[in-house]
């Protein structure tokens, strides 16, 4: 019997708060800052899914759509979205939000690959993910054309 886990078994959240240090003369955040929580909530999803260590294989395009500033805060939301034999596609999403004036934005949403690893440093299986919401369903039935899309980009780098 194949192992199954549901989308909202692991879903992620988790709020940052940006301040000086995160950012640049323009005091918004830097990028590269926005890039390493999405990296951990990643991570933290994946590896709830999968029960076992985790690494980043990929990380597909970003795109920063709007800044944050000093003092907003930052929402991270992140969903194991589909799954191949030992990876798992998570999807993750990042609002940042003025506390003073209640404006929330989209910053950025992005899909990352991470690879399961066993005690060895190997490979292994995971569960294979089951969608509930309408919107987990959308997201579960667009894996495939984004997977042709990975392997389609990685043909023209070799």
């Amino acid at each position: 019997m194949i192992e199954t886990r549901t989308m909202g078994h692991s879903r992620t959240i988790q709020t940052k708060l940006v301040l000086p240090p995160d950012t640049n003369h323009l005091q918004t955040i830097f990028g590269g800052r926005v890039l390493a929580y999405v990296d951990e909530i990643a991570a933290i999803t994946a590896m709830k899914h999968a029960n076992t260590a985790v690494v980043t294989a990929s990380i597909d395009r970003v795109d920063f759509v709007s800044s944050a500033y000093v003092g907003d805060v930052l929402e991270l939301e992140a969903v194991v979205s589909s799954t191949g034999r030992t990876s798992m596609e998570v999807y993750v999403l990042v609002h940042s939000t003025n506390l003073l004036t209640g404006e929330k934005r989209l910053t950025t949403e992005s899909f990352l690959t991470m690879v399961a690893m066993d005690e060895h440093n190997k490979s292994t299986p995971v569960p294979q993910i089951v969608p509930e919401t309408d919107a987990e369903k959308a997201l579960f039935e667009m894996g495939p054309a984004r997977l042709a899309h990975r392997k389609e980009r990685l043909k023209t780098m070799h």
